[in-house]
């Protein structure tokens, strides 16, 4: 139903974060505010803060601070970049009953500015658009605990609405499929669909049907029993891509990457399919990254340099990465009109 209530409607759309700078010291306090989130590793707070200040944050900062600096651009943070121009193109295709800031879960723009921002301007309503198609409790959960938390301290709270996933939705599938068909798909001798990876103790937390991994095809069909679980969500997106390019399931593999310690993880993982692939003599390789809305460290670097040349120093000819939306004006575009559908406003497209 339409709101009538005189104010505007506030747009936060957010994003995970990225460090200030390509500096150690940047990237050092980037890991540890995400490191030390509980729903991103969720174990007992003592060993994480042993595990994080004292291990992961201070070796890996290092490391991951060179990927940094090959990422970074002349606009600095491409995950920041994307983020601002699609917020403005955002802001003008919904006008001036709308707000739309962005806030990143670690770092900045911090979600507590972007939430001051949209108080300031006495908003009677807030849509939370996280730009993670599929739910996990360490990203989307993670992000609409902070915001609560951080409302929690206002007097007057605005109408909350809170995007929980978008995993098949149509607008969504259409774009990454239509990235997708500026590459030659029949000269591909396979496709892989990469997500990031979970621990599988996460999938087996959001699980309250008893459902999750009792069978090697749990995750292949999105159902209430697993509606909310990352990885089955994962394959939906896959399958909605899939059948859009007229994919076949030969085609392709759906695997996920970017792990973290010895615990298991969602499998297969990225790294061994693509080392089976190169193994069974396959030359050629498209991926896609459909857990990521816009390019990133996982994506440019992960995939499209670190993957792609073990890849190719194990015979492969050409490993190619299919395009984030990143700042699509149709992205945009598609965007607004969801916001405005939720918020029973007229649609223009």
């Amino acid at each position: 139903m339409a709101n009538t209530l005189p104010g505007k409607t506030g747009v936060l759309i957010v994003n995970l974060g990225t460090p200030d700078a390509p500096s150690r010291g940047a990237v050092y306090r980037y890991l540890k505010q995400f490191l030390l989130d509980p729903r991103v590793i969720d174990i007992n707070p003592i060993a994480r803060n042993i595990l994080v200040r004292g291990i992961i944050a201070p070796f890996r900062s290092g490391k991951s601070a060179k990927a940094y600096k090959e990422l970074w651009t002349a606009n600095g943070s491409p995950l920041k970049y994307f983020g601002e121009r699609l917020v403005n193109m955002v802001q003008t295709e919904l006008g001036d009953d709308y707000v739309v800031t962005l806030g990143m879960r670690y770092q900045n723009p911090s979600l507590e500015s972007a939430i001051e921002t949209l108080m300031a301007q006495q908003v009677q309503r807030i849509v939370v658009f996280s730009l993670f198609p599929q739910y996990a409790s360490a990203t989307v959960g993670s992000v609409h605990e902070e915001v609560m938390r951080i409302l929690a301290k206002q007097q007057v709270i605005p109408e909350i609405d809170l995007i929980n996933s978008y995993c098949e939705w149509p607008e969504m599938v259409h774009l990454f499929a239509e990235n997708a068909r500026k590459y030659a798909l029949d000269s591909y001798d396979h496709i892989l669909f990469s997500y990031h990876g979970l621990p599988q103790r996460q999938l087996r937390k959001a699980d309250n049907a008893n459902h999750c991994l009792q069978s090697p095809d749990c995750c292949q069909t999105l159902t209430v029993k697993n509606q909310f679980c990352y990885s089955a969500q994962c394959h939906a997106t896959t399958k909605a891509i899939a059948r859009q390019l007229g994919l076949s399931p030969e085609q392709y593999t759906v695997c996920f990457q970017s792990r973290l310690g010895a615990d298991p993880w969602t499998q297969p993982y990225t790294q061994k399919v693509i080392e089976a692939l190169g193994k069974a003599g396959k030359k050629r390789l498209l991926v896609f990254c459909p857990a990521f809305t816009s390019d990133c460290l996982e994506t440019t670097i992960e995939i499209g340099e670190e993957y792609r040349e073990e890849f190719l120093h194990m015979g492969g000819e050409q490993l190619d990465l299919v395009e984030s939306l990143n700042d699509n004006p149709l992205w945009a575009k598609a965007i607004a009109a969801f916001v405005q559908e939720r918020t029973g406003a007229a649609v223009v497209l």
